[in-house]
């Protein structure tokens, strides 16, 4: 499950997190509104697949959703095809898809294009108790995490602290990049030298920079780049933050590290497409991803971060998997409209000047 990139011009994430907070703050008391009895019926789920499903089916659904008497369907699609699917069904009187889980990018996107139905957040008592930075009118997050750096301690014994040491000439053939990251690496080379989210253009000489400086090495996927560290053919990265946690509970030799520049935030939840046809169940469904035990459950499961301020993760977890209040008021957000702007350019770039 990753992080893929808008396609289209809109509002900025300041003014979409000004939506979220003012409806939210028009939301009753926490469990003012309690559950309806004779909500049940068929709900068509639309999902990554593989282990991310069953975590979301052993974690939440099953305990939960199906408990109550909904039935699940669920549709399992990479997120093009899943997007697709969404534009297909826009116009027709009534869809096939009643929740959708997408990133926040994704759900960006989707939601520009008309797809997603704004929340209507007198159903979802539990949506007051999502972080104020990670609210979305179009979205319920629950999980998140960022780009921070990743090392081999056997064989960088300082931590790094910065994206800047993915510069150091000492650590020359041994940078690994990820190919399908190229948008993160582009902010981290912002960050780093003057620019901001929202203005990338310092981003490219700098990184044309790291190529001569260190000859990086480009993997195609997140396994292929725990491939090379775990051969030690690369020493040093920046990653998702999920991702070094799992790998370092399944004996990789990393360990994560903060930049000092904040870390690039991706966040993850879902939505209700317009046409969808059970909406009590929908609704139900999306609140109950935020009650605490649930969003303590997809944490552990996932090693993200849970979205919300009142998780029940045990304090032991909160230490491995949370990011401290320091870290989190440093953190880096997409400014949507504006990376959909560009995403085509930067890829053409990147392609052009990285890879070849």
């Amino acid at each position: 499950m990753d992080d893929t990139r808008a396609a289209s011009p809109g509002l900025s994430r300041r003014r979409l997190l000004e939506m979220a907070g003012g409806a939210a703050a028009a939301l009753p008391a926490y469990g003012a509104i309690p559950a309806r009895a004779d909500i049940g019926g068929e709900l068509t789920i639309a999902n990554w697949g593989g282990d991310w499903n069953d975590r979301c089916v052993q974690v939440f659904e099953a305990p939960v959703i199906e408990k109550k008497g909904i039935k699940l369907v669920h549709d399992l699609q990479p997120v093009p095809e899943r997007k697709a699917k969404l534009l297909a069904e826009q116009h027709l009187p009534r869809g096939t898809i009643d929740v959708v889980h997408l990133s926040d990018a994704d759900a960006y996107e989707m939601n520009e294009r008309g797809v997603l139905e704004p929340l209507d957040l007198s159903r979802l008592p539990n949506y007051q108790n999502i972080r104020s930075s990670l609210r979305l009118p179009h979205l319920v997050t629950w999980i998140f995490g960022g780009i921070v750096m990743m090392y081999n301690p056997n064989k960088i014994a300082e931590p790094p602290t910065s994206f800047t040491d993915l510069w150091n000439p000492k650590y020359a053939g041994r940078v690994g990049l990820m190919d399908q990251l190229y948008f993160n690496y582009i902010y981290a080379a912002s960050l780093t030298n003057g620019g901001t989210m929202g203005d990338v253009q310092k981003a490219f000489p700098a990184l044309l920079e790291l190529k001569k400086a260190v000859q990086p090495r480009l993997y195609a996927s997140h396994q292929t780049l725990a491939a090379g560290f775990a051969n030690e053919e690369v020493w040093i990265s920046a990653e998702y933050s999920a991702r070094i946690i799992q790998w370092i509970k399944e004996g990789l030799p990393v360990q994560l590290s903060y930049p000092k520049e904040g870390a690039v935030v991706v966040s993850f939840g879902a939505s209700l497409p317009k046409r969808g046809k059970n909406r009590d169940a929908a609704y139900f469904y999306l609140n109950e991803m935020l009650s605490p035990q649930v969003t303590a459950g997809i944490a552990e499961a996932t090693s993200y971060a849970p979205g919300t301020i009142n998780s029940a993760l045990s304090a032991d977890l909160r230490a491995r998997l949370d990011f401290t209040p320091e870290q989190a008021a440093r953190m880096n957000f997409a400014d949507y409209a504006y990376a959909a702007k560009n995403d085509s350019s930067w890829v053409e770039w990147w392609n052009k000047n990285m890879k070849g």
